[in-house]
This record gives C-alpha cells, structure tokens and sequence, in this order.
C-alpha cells in the first residue's frame, strides 16, 4: 500500500449493464493501495453487471449519484460495457457529474465503451485517448485524437480498449491519482 494513496476517494459512476470485470478490477486494484472506493449510480439499488455474454452478479452502491458530494473525491472511473455508457450519456447528472473532474483536475479513467458519457459531458475535444474500437468514430467526430493502443494518458486522463487491457488501465490509474491534480486537465 502507498502512503501518498492512502486518504484518497474514487468514485466509480456506473449503473445496469457495466462490463463486470471493468469494475471488479479496478475496484479491487485501487482498494488494495489503500484508496477508498465508492460505487456511484443514479439510484441507491444494487447495480447488475454484464459478464462479457450474459448478465453477471448485482453490486452494491454506496452512494447514489444525487447524494454523491463530487467535491469528496480525488478520482472517477468510468467502466464500460454496452448499457451502462449509453444509458450515463444521456444522464445530465452523470454528465455534470464527470465534467466536474475535468473542471477541476483530477484524474479520470474510462475503458471501453466509458468513453461515451465524456463524449456528452463535452470533455473530450483536443484530448489523446482510445476506447473499444466501434467508438472510435464517435470519438473523433468529437474533436479527439483517437488511437489504437492498450492504455493512453493525456494530462490525468486514462483510456484504455477492452478488458485484456485492464492491468496496464489500473497501473496508469493509479499512477495518476498519486500525481494528483493536472493543471492540463480541463473540461
């Protein structure tokens, strides 16, 4: 466990139909560095994962994302998966909700298809980043630089493709959050 990540908070905003093993590894990852980590949905029920082909197990959350202080945390992740995105991007809390780590520095990770609700939250013009493949277009249609590679940072932004990207995205991760604020980090 790290001193300098010990007293952190992350929030992992995420609701139904996140890919399980997005969630679980970073969660996981960043719980045994001593950083406290709180699932974040738009409702206080349990949230079900998507295990790669069918539905997985149901998580807890510890916070609804009404009651969510964004102020009290250091860092967000943002998992993928299909449903969980395409249902955040629509949400203007979840959008506001990521864009205030940009407006304020803090580093952020989305793998996959997480990408999408930055995209919504109008964070990604000008940025370096990838995803899954099929948001490629999307992401560069909204001004980004898309590229094919197993992780991307860009000024405490963590992007990553897929789930066998998972080690590098958590070591990038966490390197970011023990940087702390990045003055290019912007909305």
């Amino acid at each position: 466990m790290s001193q300098k990540l010990s007293g952190k908070r992350v929030a992992i905003l995420a609701t139904d139909g996140f890919e399980e093993s997005e969630l679980a590894v970073p969660k996981k990852e960043l719980d045994s560095q001593g950083i406290t980590v709180h699932v974040v949905a738009p409702d206080k029920k349990g949230i079900r994962a998507w295990a790669e082909t069918d539905w997985g197990d149901t998580y807890d959350v510890d916070v609804a994302l009404d009651d969510a202080d964004v102020a009290s945390y250091h860092a967000l992740v943002l998992p993928g998966g299909l449903f969980n995105p395409d249902s955040l991007r629509v949400n203007e809390k979840a959008q506001a909700f990521a864009r205030h780590f940009f407006e304020t520095g803090k580093p952020v990770g989305a793998i996959c298809h997480g990408p999408w609700l930055l995209i919504n939250a109008g964070v990604v013009k000008g940025r370096r980043m990838t995803s899954f493949p099929s948001l490629a277009q999307d992401l560069k249609n909204a001004g980004a630089e898309w590229v094919d590679e197993q992780v991307v940072v860009d000024s405490g932004l963590v992007t990553s493709r897929k789930p066998a990207d998972l080690d590098a995205f958590c070591s990038k991760l966490i390197e970011e959050i023990g940087e702390g604020r990045h003055s290019e980090q912007h909305a």
